[in-house]
């Protein structure tokens, strides 16, 4: 929940199509830099927990490979010792030692390709975990500059793609090399002759991987960061549906993601293009090795210096060792993907949290909670940009309501953001209870400062799922004391399940008033000594608002509370109000003292009533 204003989040607007191929820098997903290690070990370090079901399944890959390079020998020694011979019976040993090979090939594969599949998925299972509690661990100042699209690109498709890669990739590259390394040398073996023959458009194959692999890498990038930019355009422009409706943007939304899915539909052709190249290459120089093997083999028998056996061999050899090859053709694809998404996720693990401060001291060495609030000297900015609060001065005594005022800019949220910790003053600082808020532990300061937001945020969950989130310290019956102490147990109980009903995607079955007052019923339930109110009324029906302001009335009762409001006429009775302007304070007192003052808060005061006045003289004309 960012309280940074909407205004300096970081909008990506879709490209005009023609330049979509050149404004792949655009996103920070995107960093042409050369493969290294240190990514991969990255990602292979979430196999090291089960390093004894990976020792175990590449003991049946060294097995595997063994059966493989051995059948050919078996062949070859059927034709040579038997065949040529005509030894019926010592053929028919052979026949029977290669079909058991093949019976033990069988078995041995279901256990490699099952227990590879088992590693691949718990694997997955402990990065997605990883990365879904270090995205909720992470700073608001990240998620101001991130899409939510692009970050649940990252936990759901990144994470898929990896997860394709560890399930069956990394185990079938192995399996290919294992195969590789074990037909060669069993070549060498055989016949070293006929094994360099074999081998001598290796090179050729060598060069062309490596020229391939570097166009392939770049593009996969580039299709992740279209991937990632689409779920971001989709998410934001499906949540905004009713406006985008209501002021017929259709045909423009639909020409923006047109322009999304071009360049993601352009950069998945490239890589079919690179795709289609590479395997038929690697088909062709296989098939050229097979042919360089029957010339150099037949002028040797024709010469009586080999075998037809040993060339027959030699001739499965071939196809054996390049069939590992072209596989890994096959594979490059998942391996580039698999690259290109462990970059974004690496660069998503490697995203600081919060640093305690040397000084942060543990729970039980903190202060019992009297509710005491200090704002001394605060200035604050975001980044470079110009200062939102510039040496804000004032102090909520326990048990007192305070109220913040000022005009739409003031800085008022951003005096709740900072006693939240969401983000970090600049310049100055805040007690509470008389102790620097960096020096508690973030958990046990958000125990003691609670906030209501002007926008309530409810999950698709029941309503005392919403209400307790599932804090075990909050049973039923303290569950229900806080839904009817703000007033809402009339609505909760006319809904078909009462508490056990379900409000949909951000509460949607709920009316907005509805939202607040369950929103309400959760601070009350979590009981923090401190009570921050950003706008709770802002947003809602007269009818709503006197049952909100009941609410909130039974809630601040005995509680330090700062209240943030724009209507000057929820505030009267508050202890203390602070008016800011241009983040400043310009005044404080009560409201009386204030109005007979005369200064910026009665100008601001009367102007609203006067708006109001003039509201109600226009309805009662109409009606």
């Amino acid at each position: 929940m960012a309280f940074a204003p909407t205004a300096r989040r970081r909008v990506d607007r879709a490209p005009a199509p023609p330049a979509l191929s050149r404004d792949v820098k655009h996103a920070d997903e995107i960093r042409y830099a050369p493969f290294d290690r240190r990514l991969a070990g990255r990602m292979l370090a979430f196999l090291v927990p089960y390093r004894k079901a990976m020792a175990a399944a590449l003991l049946l890959l060294l097995v595997l490979a063994g059966i493989q390079a051995l059948q050919p020998y078996l062949v070859k020694v059927a034709i040579d010792r038997h065949i040529a011979v005509g030894d019926a019976g010592g053929l028919l040993g052979v026949v029977v030692l290669y079909f058991g090979l093949l019976v033990l090939d069988l078995a041995l594969g279901f256990c490699q390709t099952w227990l590879t599949a088992w590693i691949g998925q718990r694997a997955m299972h402990d990065l997605r975990e990883r990365l879904f509690d270090h995205l909720q661990r992470l700073p608001v100042p990240f998620f101001d500059r991130q899409a939510v699209g692009r970050l649940v690109t990252r936990v759901t498709s990144d994470v898929e793609v990896l997860n394709d890669l560890f399930s069956s990739g990394v185990i079938a590259v192995l399996s290919d090399l294992f195969m590789l390394v074990a037909v060669a040398v069993t070549m060498f073996l055989v016949d070293p002759r006929l094994a360099l023959v074999t081998l001598a458009v290796v090179p050729l194959i060598l060069v062309v991987s490596l020229f391939f692999r570097i166009r392939m890498r770049s593009v996969y990038r580039e299709i992740r960061m279209w991937v990632a930019r689409m779920n971001a355009y989709l998410q934001e422009h499906v949540t905004g549906l009713d406006v985008v409706q209501l002021f017929r943007q259709e045909r423009q939304s639909a020409r923006e993601f047109g322009a999304l899915n071009r360049g993601h539909r352009d950069a998945q052709v490239r890589s079919i293009l690179y795709y289609a190249l590479f395997y038929p290459i690697v088909e062709v120089l296989g098939a050229l090795s097979i042919a360089l093997v029957i010339w150099y083999g037949g002028g040797e028998i024709l010469q009586g210096a080999l075998t037809f056996g040993s060339l027959v061999a030699f001739i499965q050899y071939g196809e054996k060792f390049f069939a590992p090859i072209r596989d890994l053709a096959e594979k490059y694809n998942l391996l580039q993907a698999a690259m290109a998404s462990g970059e974004r996720l690496v660069d998503l693990l490697d995203e600081p949290l919060p640093e305690p401060a040397a000084s942060v001291r543990p729970a039980d060495g903190l202060p019992k909670s009297a509710g005491e609030v200090r704002f001394e000297d605060v200035w604050f900015r975001y980044t470079s940009e110009p200062w939102i609060l510039k040496g804000v001065t004032f102090r909520v005594e326990p048990g007192s309501r305070v109220a913040l005022v000022g005009s739409t800019g003031s800085g008022k949220t951003t005096c709740a953001s900072l006693l939240a910790r969401f983000y970090e003053v600049t310049r100055g600082r805040i007690l509470l209870d008389g102790v620097d808020l960096r020096d508690y532990p973030l958990e046990e300061l958000r125990k003691r400062v609670g906030l209501v937001l002007q926008d309530p945020f409810l999950f698709s969950r029941t309503v005392s799922e919403n209400v307790d989130l599932d804090e075990a310290a909050i049973d039923r019956d303290r569950l229900e004391a806080a839904i009817g102490a703000v007033g809402a147990e009339r609505f909760v109980a006319a809904l078909p399940d009462g508490l056990d009903a379900r409000v949909g995607e951000r509460g949607r079955t709920l009316s907005t008033g509805q939202k607040q007052l369950l929103s309400l019923a959760r601070a009350l339930a979590f009981d923090p000594p401190v009570l921050v109110l950003d706008e709770a009324t802002s947003s809602v029906d007269s009818e709503s608002e006197a049952l909100i302001e009941e609410a909130i009335r039974r809630l601040l009762a005995d509680r330090t509370s700062l209240v943030i409001a724009h209507r000057l006429s929820t505030v009267r009775s508050a202890d203390r109000i602070v008016v800011l302007h241009h983040g400043e304070v310009r005044e404080q007192g009560t409201h009386g003292e204030l109005r007979a003052a005369g200064g910026l808060y009665a100008r601001l005061y009367e102007l609203q009533l006067v708006e109001r006045t003039g509201m109600i003289e226009s309805g009662a004309e109409t009606s």
